[in-house]
């Protein structure tokens, strides 16, 4: 089992930054593919971003791409998101998952995740 605890979010004005930082408990978090999903109030879940359990691959949701960067430190059992030039449509609840599936499928889609956190809410204002 993981436990995955999700911080950093906030309010945040348009063009502005923030990481977001995902912890993992009960096992190491090296042997596994991360991952960022974000919903926002009355849509589906989607994806944002991942990275492979090796951090030499990385995936990004086109709506995100040259904004958000996906990250790891598997020393420290951790994984981010660095948000960048924040626009008021990236306002949601942001996930952190892990799964062992590996491809761009799986990586790409909620079905390659085995464990979620609560989720930490994002909320940029124009």
């Amino acid at each position: 089992q993981v436990q995955l605890v999700e911080s950093g979010g906030g309010l945040v004005q348009a063009g502005g930054s923030l990481r977001l930082s995902c912890a993992a408990s009960g096992r190491t978090l090296s042997v596994y593919s991360m991952g960022w999903f974000r919903q926002a109030s009355g849509k589906e879940r989607e994806f944002v971003g991942a990275i492979g359990w090796s951090s030499s691959t990385t995936y990004y949701a086109e709506s995100v791409k040259g904004r958000f960067t996906v990250s790891r430190d598997n020393a420290k059992n951790t994984g981010y998101l660095q948000m960048n030039s924040l626009k008021p449509e990236d306002t949601a609840v942001y996930f952190c998952a892990a799964g062992a599936k590996s491809g761009t499928y799986y990586l790409m889609s909620k079905a390659g995740y085995d464990y979620w956190g609560q989720g930490t809410q994002v909320t940029v204002s124009s």
